[in-house]
């Protein structure tokens, strides 16, 4: 079914087999997988005795990840479950498995956010774009790979739809969204499905309907590129239009691409009538499901099987993580039942990518774009006076989310002069993004700076009152555990990151002047900020502050109280990250001591509380 271009490092069936050996990481389990064999198999009464075993092969949210490289440090990836990262890595799991099992019987598939997610994929969609002629290097990669279908992620839209549909064209095979419509006629605007077509000797033809599906969240996360263009149905409401018909046109298995988590829970309350993680809903309530390659929550489930409510039947979901660091394969056995197709049995295991090499075909598609975009990254755009760090900004102000408020704010106050706005103070809020993220003392590059902002975000203004203030900052405190001692506590102790991420949790800070405020936690959540106040003076609930503050968050990301509703003065569609490279490349210098104080503190009872790493 897909293209073969197998590494010479797994050329040897045994070199193979001990690849997969290693790589198993959970599900079904390597013996379990290999136990039924892939060739037809006389069977019970009552059929014509075939039975095929299909494999279907996984990944998702490869994020822009080409190499096993992490570019704001300028070295190879590495982590503390040793895990390496890139569809390169990812490409031999694949092609090592389908060696083994036969590449005809194989189909390959990825459930989204394929585009966005490194300088790699940004500087194909802003400095290089691919609307002018480029090459996207995931284009590249994924050529190489063979993939049969992808479905589209939520982060395919960053860029608006030229740039999407410039990637679409550079593709061998279809990217999938059945839930992406037209704003006025509701009709699909990208390819809902496919059916491929499983030919064996000796069989009838298998037909394989691969639809995709993307969580609808973004029409809140994207608004700007497709208000009044694409529409986003709910994925369960959508499913059950659209598997009937793939049904219809011939599929004898239906295989979902599912860019949405299995929790059933969604992160922005009630600002859209639909559920942001439904796959396992979907599996649930949608009859004529075999599978489902879930993605979007970046994590792992080796295999999980859902019941369906209307027939009973095990649907099969399995999630490969993300960035490229595991491969799904599910093992479909198929037999015929009164002539027609059907899945009998399912199952599924991971695989881990790091004790895979990078397959050389898709490394040397991208190897030139790769080594322009390091040249790019590491250019040195100006200095700093002193070293910041992003280690500690989860529990303690520091000059690097300083440093975001600062640019954030300063370019929103500039574009409001003039304006009946110019004269309200102006607030900004920033996030911990990435606590590995530093600038040095001394030269820095635009690795340096954009480590600090790693999201494609961009930069609005809106409106909001004291009180509105106040409780944004109480939704962002809910980020901490109670704490009734002044420590030393350690700081997993006191954050919460399972229940609420660190993209969720925002500093706020002032630009003319201080904002200042406590968060106490012995006190209840709700009740937490205290002694807020802005240049030295007490908040008035009847205050009026232009916040900035992302596109992600202003959409409703994260459900902050006030901002969906609040009045947007500023909106320029200019990406956070340019606007942070492009303030130190005109201002050469970075000196925190002209943006950075000490605004808020973690405290207990009223007393500072210390929190040790």
């Amino acid at each position: 079914m897909s293209n073969d271009h197998t590494p010479d490092l797994l050329a040897s069936s045994t070199t193979r087999r001990q690849l997969l050996a290693l790589a198993a990481v959970g599900g079904a389990g390597l013996a379990t997988v290999r136990a039924a064999a892939p060739a037809t198999a006389a069977t019970g009464p009552g059929t014509n005795g075939e039975v095929v075993r299909l494999t279907v092969l996984g990944t998702t949210d490869l994020h822009g990840n080409v190499f096993n490289w992490d570019y704001f440090k300028n070295a190879e990836y590495t982590d503390s479950k040793a895990n390496d990262i890139g569809v390169a890595k990812a490409s031999s799991v694949i092609k090592a498995i389908r060696a083994e099992v036969g590449a005809e019987r194989t189909l390959t598939i990825d459930a989204g956010d394929t585009i966005q997610g490194t300088p790699l994929a940004y500087y194909y969609a802003k400095i290089d774009p691919i609307t002018g002629g480029s090459t996207h290097p995931m284009a590249a990669a994924m050529n190489q790979v063979g993939y049969d279908a992808a479905a589209l992620g939520n982060h395919e839209y960053n860029y608006g739809l030229d740039t999407l549909r410039a990637f679409e064209k550079q593709l061998s095979f279809p990217l999938l969204s059945a839930n992406s419509v037209d704003w006025n006629t509701g009709a699909p605007v990208f390819k809902p499905w496919v059916i491929k077509t499983v030919k064996l000797t000796d069989t009838k033809a298998i037909k394989v309907g691969i639809l995709g599906l993307v969580t609808p969240g973004v029409a809140i996360w994207d608004k700007a590129n497709v208000e009044g263009k694409v529409k986003f149905p709910g994925i369960v409401e959508q499913a059950k239009v659209m598997v009937p018909r793939l049904k219809a046109a011939g599929a004898d298995v239906v295989i979902v691409a599912c860019h949405s988590g299995d929790s059933g829970k969604s992160s922005w309350g009630d600002a859209l009538p639909y559920v942001e993680n439904a796959s396992a809903i979907l599996a649930e309530e949608v009859p004529g499901i075999d599978a489902v390659l879930v993605g979007h929550a970046h994590l792992e489930i080796p295999q999980r099987h859902v019941v369906n409510k209307q027939t009973g039947k095990k649907v099969l979901l399995s999630e490969p993580y993300y960035w490229g660091m595991r491969v799904t394969r599910m093992s479909l056995d198929v037999q015929k039942v009164r002539g027609q197709w059907e899945v009998v049995h399912s199952e599924a295991t991971l695989y881990n990518s790091n004790v895979a090499p990078e397959d050389p075909a898709v490394t040397g598609a991208v190897a030139a774009a790769h080594q322009k975009v390091l040249t790019y990254v590491n250019g040195v755009i100006g200095t700093s006076t002193q070293a910041m760090s992003a280690a500690t900004s989860r529990y303690e102000d520091t000059a690097a989310i300083d440093f975001i408020n600062y640019v954030q704010a300063d370019a929103v106050k500039k574009a409001l002069a003039g304006t009946a706005e110019a004269a309200l103070p102006v607030l900004s809020i920033a996030a911990p993004f990435n606590k590995l993220a530093a600038i040095p003392a001394g030269e820095v590059t635009i690795r340096d700076v954009a480590g600090l902002y790693i999201f494609d975000n961009t930069l609005l203004g809106i409106v909001l009152t004291g009180a509105q203030v106040k409780a944004y900052l109480e939704k962002s405190a809910e980020y901490f555990k109670p704490c009734t001692t002044t420590g030393p506590v350690a700081a997993d102790a006191i954050t919460n990151a399972n229940a609420t991420p660190d993209y969720n949790y925002d500093v706020m800070g002032g630009l003319d002047a201080d904002l200042t405020y406590d968060i106490d936690l012995a006190k209840p959540v709700g009740s937490r900020i205290v002694g807020l106040a802005y240049a030295g003076t007490s908040v008035a609930a009847d205050t009026r502050f232009v916040v900035a503050i992302n596109n992600y968050r202003q959409s409703g990301g994260g459900n902050f109280p006030g901002v969906v509703t609040a009045p947007v003065v500023y909106n320029r569609q200019i990406e956070i990250r340019q606007l942070m490279i492009d303030w130190a490349t005109a201002n050469k210098v970075i000196d925190p001591s002209t943006f950075s104080s000490l605004d808020w503190r973690l405290v207990s009872n009223g007393s500072p509380i210390s929190v040790t790493a």
